[in-house]
């Protein structure tokens, strides 16, 4: 291992789940499960370790996805490190529409500010730009980087996001079965368009959705409701489906978690909610009994609990 330049940087990125139901592309909430990533400048070369999701199976070269965010930081500030280690020990789930690549993304972006001799502070707004240029679209990203419930949107100059106070009495969940589903294939079986109906009931429930996040929980069933995404990609998740169906059947407002497979249930109020959704979930899933991350990412100091954002 080479001896490193300066200081290490550690950064944590939360989980997160996009479309929350209807607001397909545009709405995000972060969640409490990590990847924490440690930057390290070398007088040479990269070294790139993992632990955690995706040990001994992520590339550790050039191509992985948080060293290819960190290098395109690194072009857009001017600044070119001799040499990288990048030391990564992941907890959230890939392949499961949990937001896995926007938080390799964000971290990346993130470490590379970080490290940067020639910058003061994280500038949010252009991490969030690039990062959605490099995803494709900011939905992930937005909350990941930013914590709570975002609404994010692009325009000609980027993307731009706002973030919301989830309110305290609301308790994710995230059901998460072993079978993975890529996002591109999930994106291919979308149709080209869609009934003006359709828009028109995705719209007033997606607006709906900002009141039931924020204000008024027990909106949160009719809230979530689609008809623009969910339906369409049944064919490659099946199961989830089913089980959305039967969740909501009881009262439970259960979405696909972004491109899925994995189910996203937003409990409130009901002490008995987390239990009452676990007795539903069939056997090989796993439950992930979370909250929403206030914070997003975090660049951090000393001990983990300490932010310097």
């Amino acid at each position: 291992m080479r001896e490193q330049t300066g200081a290490p940087v550690r950064v944590r990125v939360p989980a997160t789940s996009a479309n929350l139901g209807p607001a397909f592309d545009c709405a995000g909430l972060a969640l409490t499960r990590h990847d924490v990533l440690e930057f390290v400048v070398l007088p040479s070369g990269l070294e790139v370790s993992i632990s955690g999701v995706g040990a001994g199976e992520l590339p550790t070269d050039e191509s992985h996805l948080v060293v290819r965010a960190f290098r395109g930081a690194c072009a857009y500030l001017g600044w070119t490190p001799p040499g990288l280690r990048v030391v990564a020990d992941n907890g959230i789930p890939q392949g499961r529409g949990m937001g896995s690549s926007a938080a390799a993304v964000v971290a990346g972006l993130v470490g590379a500010w970080a490290l940067c001799p020639d910058v003061d502070g994280i500038d949010d707004d252009a991490v969030l730009r690039l990062a959605a240029e490099v995803e494709g679209h900011p939905d992930n990203v937005a909350p990941c980087l930013l914590g709570g419930a975002t609404l994010s949107w692009t325009e000609p100059a980027g993307a731009r996001a706002v973030r919301l106070d989830v309110a305290a009495d609301i308790r994710p969940v995230v059901l998460v079965p072993d079978a993975t589903l890529s996002t591109h294939v999930a994106r291919g079986l979308l149709p080209d368009l869609v009934p003006h109906e359709d828009a028109a009931f995705n719209a007033a429930r997606s607006a709906l959705l900002v009141h039931a996040l924020t204000r008024d929980p027990a909106m949160l069933l009719e809230a979530t409701d689609d008809r623009l995404h969910q339906r369409q990609r049944a064919a490659a998740m099946p199961e989830s489906i089913a089980l959305i169906d039967a969740l909501r059947a009881q009262g439970h407002a259960a979405v696909v978690s972004g491109a899925g497979p994995s189910v996203l249930v937003l409990i409130a109020g009901a002490a008995d909610g987390q239990a009452a959704v676990a007795a539903l979930t069939p056997p090989g899933w796993s439950v992930l009994e979370l909250a929403v991350d206030a914070v997003g990412a975090e660049v951090l100091v000393g001990a983990p609990e300490v932010s310097s954002r």
